[in-house]
């Protein structure tokens, strides 16, 4: 009998799973290859181990640890914060948010607490932003979190911020949108925003 647990990771997050599984539905390793490189072909990036001894079951139970209950329920309020901006479902997009939550936009004046933030929002057809690379860290009742995103109007951008557990729930306490500015360029971006600013 295979007891093997195999870790597929694809970009942007990473999911354990345990495969213990009889002789008669078992998946050989060839089996296993050909699909991989189907997956691969296909631009998805996926890695598979077997773990078989103590310090391999022990690397995976850290990895399960690192992606906890928690940590799962804080990703799923990102993504639909994400889903419900691009929907512009303002009343579920908010409900995500503490009540004395603080967006920082993009621009250096746009520090908005939730109702400044929804006077600008509602009236609006919303905004789209992929998720490309997820990171969280969690310290007790407050996670932390990075994230890299791409949108169709601006490609590359960069959301960060704080949730704190309210009430049971992961609430947005701040989220922080920026476009990351490649190091080649930055001298010139920043002239041109000090040039702007000038005006």
């Amino acid at each position: 009998m295979l007891k093997d647990t195999y870790t597929f990771a694809v970009k942007g997050s990473t999911v354990n799973r345990p495969a213990n599984v009889s002789r008669a539905t078992h998946i050989n390793r060839a089996t296993l290859g050909l699909l991989f490189s189907a997956l691969m072909l296909s631009g998805v990036k996926v890695s598979a181990q077997a773990q078989d001894s103590p310090t391999q079951k022990a690397q995976i139970q850290k990895a399960q640890t690192v992606s906890s209950p928690d940590q799962q329920a804080a990703a799923q309020v990102l993504d639909l914060l994400n889903q419900y901006s691009s929907d512009a479902d303002w009343d579920k997009y908010f409900a995500l948010y503490r009540k004395d939550g603080i967006f920082i936009g993009t621009d250096a004046s746009e520090r908005w607490g939730m109702a400044e933030f929804e006077h600008y929002s509602r009236p609006t057809k919303g905004w789209r932003y992929d998720l490309t690379e997820r990171h969280l860290i969690q310290h007790g009742e407050v996670i932390l979190f990075d994230e890299l995103l791409n949108s169709p109007a601006y490609g590359v951008s960069r959301g960060t911020g704080t949730l704190i557990k309210t009430d049971g729930n992961w609430k947005i306490a701040q989220y922080h949108l920026s476009f990351p500015i490649p190091n080649e360029i930055a001298k010139q971006v920043t002239a041109e925003i000090n040039a702007t600013n000038k005006q």
